[in-house]
């Protein structure tokens, strides 16, 4: 393909992504290319990139699967090229890319992921995003970073992407993490993890900074973020590599701080994790057939 293509750039609490549509499946997103464009000096710069197709078309069945529920997919790739199951900042930026090309509902619209399909719904400048249940997993990682003295409990969980969570004391300075690097993880998760360091900074409050695999720190990680709030909020009690149980009546709303701003997670009465916070566009682009020949 020698055309140009049309893509957007857009953040959620400036986690920055490239939306790439493609509603025929006729891109092909190698790993070469999605770096090329996450690359911040001789790319657009991203975290990664959210390709929109049409669930239907997807090449894999459990995606394919979800089409009676979802039309639209978001084949979600991180900046290294490496794919992940679902983003939670990255699913609002994507249901602000279908508003705007009116491909979604006025209230909200249902989006496939790798993950399983998520329901969206548009709450003027903010985006809510149902994540599903966390659920445990059996490792208990002791965690290291640059920055910091001595090794760190924590709390492993899918969400369905792996974390491991950190609950530093709360007179804790997290800007003196230095994160270019990734954390020490013993063990590391099968699939690698997104590593969240936090403290509680007030009743039913977080602050949070991330190093997300594939991507390194990121401003901020909405399925890291809910996944912070179980951890923290004690909700990891049940068996482990079970169902974690969430709380509707007794957890309430939390809020997150992190470096790229702030969002809300709460539970659902179906003990899902709900997660509401801002969806930007910020501009419509057109990469040259001279740059894609070469990065394709």
């Amino acid at each position: 393909m020698n055309a140009a293509l049309s893509v957007m750039k857009g953040h959620g609490t400036e986690n920055d992504f490239v939306v790439l549509p493609d509603l025929d499946a006729v891109v092909s997103m190698s790993a070469s290319m999605v770096r090329a464009l996450c690359d911040r000096r001789a790319g657009i710069g991203a975290d990664g990139v959210l390709r929109v197709t049409r669930t239907a078309l997807a090449t894999e069945p459990d995606v394919r699967s979800q089409a009676d529920v979802a039309e639209y997919f978001m084949d979600y790739h991180n900046a290294d090229g490496s794919i992940a199951e679902t983003c939670g900042n990255g699913l609002r930026v994507f249901g602000r890319y279908l508003e705007h090309a009116g491909l979604a509902g006025a209230a909200g619209v249902t989006v496939a992921t790798r993950g399983g399909p998520r329901a969206l719904s548009f709450e003027g400048e903010d985006i809510t995003v149902e994540l599903g249940p966390a659920t445990l997993r059996p490792e208990r990682p002791r965690v290291s970073v640059a920055g910091l003295i001595g090794e760190f409990d924590s709390v492993a969980l899918e969400l369905p992407n792996p974390h491991v969570v950190v609950r530093l004391p709360a007179e804790q300075d997290l800007d003196a993490l230095q994160l270019a690097e990734p954390p020490r993880v013993r063990p590391s998760l099968p699939d690698g993890q997104n590593v969240e360091f936090v403290v509680l900074t007030g009743p039913n409050q977080l602050r949070m900074r991330v190093h997300e695999r594939g991507s390194g720190e990121t401003r901020s990680c909405g399925s890291g973020i809910a996944a912070a709030v179980v951890a923290v909020s004690g909700s990891v009690a049940g068996p482990a590599a079970g169902p974690v149980a969430g709380s509707p009546d007794g957890r309430g709303e939390w809020t997150v701080q992190v470096p790229g701003g702030r969002c809300r997670v709460w539970w659902n009465a179906d003990g899902g994790l709900m997660l509401s916070g801002p969806a930007v566009l910020v501009a419509s682009l057109e990469l040259s057939p001279e740059w894609l020949a070469t990065h394709r």
